[in-house]
């Protein structure tokens, strides 16, 4: 009778996995319930049952608590990444510690739990807790037929995965259950693992995917992809969706590709996630108390709707680049009207495949530029784009570099007014007042082109044009005469050099000079913790190009004195990362900024784990919620006044 239990029990766990794994079923319902009440009639005649027996799923009675368990290794959480800078700032820091790969899967939104195996056998299943302790779930888990109860590997091994509940399963459910329906998918999933009772987790349809090898006590897996095909192999189920990249560009498509897709997958999914494949390099990299330094979590925190592009035009950066803009229908996101959303580059307009007239997913967030993620229908009459061969503006050969196109005229009036819009801007040189639309004209009809031809204004450069009266002219000439005496830090941005934003140019500004910063080498550059291969050579060429050495020869020759920020030690905000979020009705957020820097404190553009307080004003937004969910402290405006005096 066992040999005859065993046949079933092998006959039974493999028709499972076809069913449940696989989703391709071999045989209908009534031959594995025909096989099933076999083996529940010889399990009772003998009183045997198998480890790996299916019948163990059904649950058994409620436990009064859950135990505590400690894991074999610690399940880390992951940092997380909301901007594309933070995402670039992880993977710099991973190019430094060897020659990466990287993996890029859907991120989950469910209850992380983890199982252990020994001796091929299925032995509990646990949260993640605190990372290093989890509550025992093994009585809820056992009743989820979407794992494996044997494997072949014979070690000692914890895998990791998501428990989840479909969204088709949550409606079901919900349409079975009118009076007390389930709130979200995630809630659902958590409140069936962590129920006390076995048979409430077997009635809300749950199911488990893998992702990670934790812990393996013989011949460990050496990358992430090795980890996935080890789970695949043994029978454990998987998502499909997985991509091994080789630089920033492939990341960036690669989460584009999920941030489209998961609009149409059963699953609830808030991200995707990042990880370095080698398991050396990942070791090189290390971990903080809180997160491993070798992955992180992109999260998708925008508001996004449908829309359609209704034409698409070119516009010219300040490095050249050509830009496509789409002019889409209105639609209302994030508590403002969209009317036009950008396309990256032509190799992204391409691979996105949008078409004129075509239904695209539009993507914006309360401070970054409306962006199509992708195509969702094309219609009769869907226009493709045509990929211009000269410049839209000055007509100058345009060069193709990967994805990108560039007009290669230096000279090219929309990419001269971009230079010198940045030069002038808040972060830069502040010069205020000094708009985008004043230096077109300046730029048409003074022939303002370069940084140093601002500071050779003079009252009279303004007559006849419109709009520009004494007390205007005026306080633009001070502006400019007042943005001479500058941080280094903002001089080294406002320059423009490629890749140099704000957080590496206050890195470059430790040196104390321009003239140090020029004298660089390639190992002491990409040595700074933001810099990396491509920016480094960025700075450079810059530095070597002719041009931009006499630019510079004229800019400190009209006045311009670059200074080192006098590093505050003392004050309320001492030592603190400091973000400011929503409005302040006593004062403008460049204002405050100042009176943090003032007191000591470095102001941020977005929350990551390193920041020790929130400022939240009225009508915060993602950040507070970041805040909140990352655990740093926050205050409000009367608290913040309090610490200024």
């Amino acid at each position: 009778m066992q040999e005859r239990m065993r046949e079933l029990v092998k006959i039974l766990n493999r028709w499972a996995y076809e069913y449940y794994v696989l989703d391709d079923p071999s045989v209908p319902d009534r031959e594995y319930d025909r096989l099933y009440d076999e083996l529940c009639a010889l399990e009772r005649e003998t009183g045997v049952v198998l480890p790996d027996s299916p019948t163990r799923r059904v649950g058994g009675e409620p436990v009064k608590a859950f135990e505590r368990h400690r894991h074999i290794a610690r399940l880390f959480s992951l940092d997380k990444a909301v901007t594309t800078d933070e995402l670039s700032a992880f993977f710099t820091r991973a190019e430094k510690a060897g020659e990466a790969t990287f993996t890029v899967e859907y991120k989950y939104d469910g209850l992380t739990v983890c199982l252990t195996y020994d001796k091929g056998k299925f032995v509990r299943a646990t949260t993640r807790g605190n990372g290093t302790e989890g509550e025992d779930v093994t009585a809820q888990v056992l009743t989820i037929p979407s794992f494996p109860l044997s494997i072949s590997y014979q070690g000692t091994l914890e895998v990791r995965g998501e428990a989840v509940i479909r969204l088709s399963v949550l409606e079901k459910y919900n349409a079975a259950h009118p009076d007390e329906p389930l709130k979200n998918a995630r809630n659902a999933a958590a409140g069936a693992i962590r129920n006390l009772d076995p048979s409430v987790t077997r009635s809300r349809g749950a199911e488990i995917l893998f992702y990670d090898v934790n812990y393996m006590s013989d011949s460990p897996v050496k990358t992430q992809c090795e980890a996935m095909e080890f789970l695949r192999r043994e029978g454990f189920k998987i998502y499909p969706h997985f991509r091994i990249c080789t630089n920033f560009d492939e990341i960036l498509q690669a989460i584009e590709e999920i941030e489209v897709g998961r609009r149409n997958i059963d699953v609830l999914t808030d991200g995707a996630v990042v990880k370095v494949n080698e398991e050396e390099i990942r070791s090189a990299m290390g971990a903080t108390d809180k997160f491993p330094r070798w992955a992180i979590a992109y999260k998708f925190e925008a508001e996004e709707a449908e829309s359609t592009v209704e034409r698409v035009f070119w516009q010219v950066g300040r490095t050249g680049k050509l830009t496509p803009l789409a002019e889409i229908a209105p639609v209302e996101l994030a508590g403002a009207t969209v009317r036009r959303a950008t396309l990256n580059n032509y190799g992204d307009l391409t691979r996105k495949d949008v078409k004129v007239h075509s239904r695209v997913l539009v993507r914006r967030s309360n401070e970054v530029i409306p962006e199509i993620l992708g195509a969702v229908e094309h219609v009769e009459g869907s226009i493709p784009v045509e990929k211009p061969a000269l410049c839209p503006f000055c007509g100058s050969a345009v060069k193709e570099v990967g994805a990108n196109l560039f007009c290669t005229n230096p000279a090219c009036p929309p990419r001269v007014v971009q230079k010198l819009t940045h030069y002038c801007s808040k972060n830069a040189a502040d010069v205020e007042g000094m708009s985008e639309a004043t230096l077109t004209l300046l730029e048409r009809e003074r022939g303002v082109r370069r940084f140093s031809d601002l500071y050779a204004l003079r009252a009279e450069d303004f007559d006849g044009l419109e709009g520009f009266k004494e007390k205007k002219v005026g306080n633009l000439l001070s502006a400019i005469e007042g943005s001479k005496h500058i941080p280094l830090d903002r001089f080294l941005y406002a320059i423009g050099i490629d890749g140099i934003g704000r957080v590496a140019a206050r890195d470059l500004a430790e040196y104390g000079s321009v003239e140090k910063v020029a004298s660089l080498t390639y190992d002491e550059l990409v040595a700074l913790e933001n810099v990396g291969d491509v920016t480094a050579n960025s700075i450079l060429s810059y530095f070597a190009d002719e041009e931009n050495r006499e630019e510079l020869s004229r800019l400190f020759a009209a006045g311009v004195e670059p200074f080192v920020r006098a590093r505050v030690t003392t004050g309320a905000f001492a030592g603190k990362k400091v973000v400011l979020t929503g409005t302040l009705s006593s004062m403008a957020r460049p204002e405050a900024q100042k009176r943090i820097e003032a007191l000591g404190g470095t102001c941020q553009s977005a929350v990551t784990s390193a920041t020790d307080l929130v400022i939240a004003g009225e009508k915060a937004g993602s950040k507070l919620d970041k805040a909140k969910k990352l655990g740093i402290a926050v205050i409000g405006e009367e608290e913040f006044l309090a610490m200024l005096s």
